[in-house]
């Protein structure tokens, strides 16, 4: 069941702007696999364009099919034998009407087969020859990135726009799927903000029946996901993979990954840098802290479904091969009450800056741990400054069917006078919560619908 287009107005907006440019001009697109990228192609193609979604066949056989794909724009035109790309793109800039766009999806492919193709385009822009924009798109971020960010690489400076295409954020799945807000974050908890995943999901009568039959199940479409995402963007699979799975199990510093792997911490770098990069995983660090020089950094997975999967598909994975899925579900479902919960703790705190509290604007909020002023260990869900800095934001975030809020209130209070850092800034508090309609003087009380509407 197809999804209707939704969002993407920024990255619309950027595309419109170059190709109505009378100067023809070099679009690169990038990003995460199913995140609607080639969607996004389609929907801002003219009749005239050209959209060319390439294979991994042999180059000569990806030479004719792209012929055959301009000949339905230009007549004839398949029926020449074009030797090589250099040959067949000079031939498109003569014939092509000014004004169209070229756009190669799952540009890698091409280049596998045919590395000489960046520096043909290049050729072509920098002697001012080509008459059409061309857009060049692809998954492989690492390669998409290779082929135009690195200062040796042919297409380096050439683009007048580089877009990458990031899953969306989680309020839109409540209209992707028709659901109501608790129902939406349950579901934004698993599938993250893969619209692909939330079109696969829909085709199936509930979230129970979704997972078992997408990713549970041996056979489902996305039971080995996370594996082609790894393969699609690094060089060897098995580090990333070992990596994300300790960190989704909880070796959150880097101290422990290293321990855990037997390698040195130093080693980790730039594996760790890379999976930041694709936004598979973020550094955290307390509130009020440095990210350059805390000590406290941790990592912590960003995207909810390789969380879901690393935390339940791959720790299962001898009973999903015994076909004991069922089982594994029955057995997982605290471990899905307790993902959804980090899940929503985590949009509360993304949600703090866009939302209103207290009729104050607040800057980015944080987690805070550390020892409080009475020597012990304790945290702190949400703490952010005012834009004015002149207030101070303690929040507690609660994913219980009904919160007692004067006891949450009570322990807040609590964590507000034992937080170590001084501060003459004014205190505000605020909880989020999943069911309460409990009026509060003292507390602003926000709920998912709150959350939602803010984050899209």
């Amino acid at each position: 069941m197809r999804l209707h287009f939704m969002n993407r107005t920024r990255e619309i907006a950027r595309l419109t702007r170059v190709l109505v440019s009378p100067d023809p001009s070099l679009v690169v697109i990038y990003g995460r696999r199913r995140c609607g990228k080639s969607t996004l192609l389609q929907h801002i193609a003219k009749k005239t364009d050209i959209y060319f979604l390439a294979d991994q066949q042999e180059a000569p056989l990806q030479i004719q099919s792209l012929a055959v794909e301009i000949g339905r724009t230009i007549p004839g035109f398949e029926q020449v034998n074009y030797p090589s790309w250099e040959v067949l793109f000079s031939a498109f800039q003569r014939q092509a009407k000014s004004g169209t766009t070229l756009i190669l999806d799952e540009f890698p492919y091409l280049v596998q087969k045919s590395p000489e193709l960046p520096s043909i385009i290049q050729k072509l822009i920098d002697s001012q020859q080509n008459r059409t924009a061309i857009i060049i798109c692809g998954s492989s971020q690492r390669m998409m990135q290779g082929l135009v960010l690195d200062a040796s690489a042919p297409l380096y400076g050439r683009a007048a726009e580089i877009i990458k295409v990031r899953p969306l954020e989680p309020g839109w799945i409540k209209e992707a799927l028709t659901l109501g807000s608790i129902q939406a974050i349950e579901a934004y908890s698993v599938w993250g903000g893969v619209p692909r995943y939330w079109e696969l999901a829909k085709t199936y009568g509930n979230q129970e029946e979704a997972c078992k039959e997408l990713v549970l199940d041996r056979d489902g479409v996305l039971h080995s996901e996370p594996m082609r995402l790894l393969l699609d963007d690094m060089r060897g699979a098995s580090q990333p993979h070992s990596v994300l799975s300790l960190i989704a199990n909880g070796s959150n510093r880097l101290s422990e990954i290293a321990g855990r792997l037997g390698k040195p911490a130093t080693s980790l770098t730039r594996p760790l840098a890379n999976l930041i990069e694709l936004g598979y995983i973020r550094r955290d660090h307390p509130f009020g802290e440095s990210p350059r020089s805390s000590k406290k950094t941790i990592y912590r997975l960003e995207d909810p479904f390789l969380l879901f999967w690393y935390r339940i598909v791959l720790p299962n994975h001898s009973l999903l091969e015994r076909d004991l899925v069922n089982a594994v579900y029955a057995e997982s479902e605290n471990r899905f009450k307790a993902q959804t919960s980090e899940i929503w703790e985590e949009m509360a705190r993304k949600s703090t800056a866009h939302l209103n509290i207290a009729n104050i604007r607040w800057k980015p909020a944080h987690r805070w741990w550390g020892y409080g002023r009475d020597g012990k260990n304790m945290e702190i869900d949400v703490i952010a400054e005012s834009l004015d800095n002149k207030f101070l934001l303690f929040g507690e975030v609660k994913w219980e069917a009904k919160t007692n809020i004067k006891a949450t209130i009570r322990k807040l209070k609590k964590a507000v006078a034992n937080f170590p850092k001084q501060t003459d800034k004014n205190i505000i508090m605020a909880v989020w919560c999943k069911n309460n309609r409990i009026k509060n003087g003292e507390c602003s009380l926000i709920s998912p619908d709150d959350v939602l509407s803010v984050l899209k």
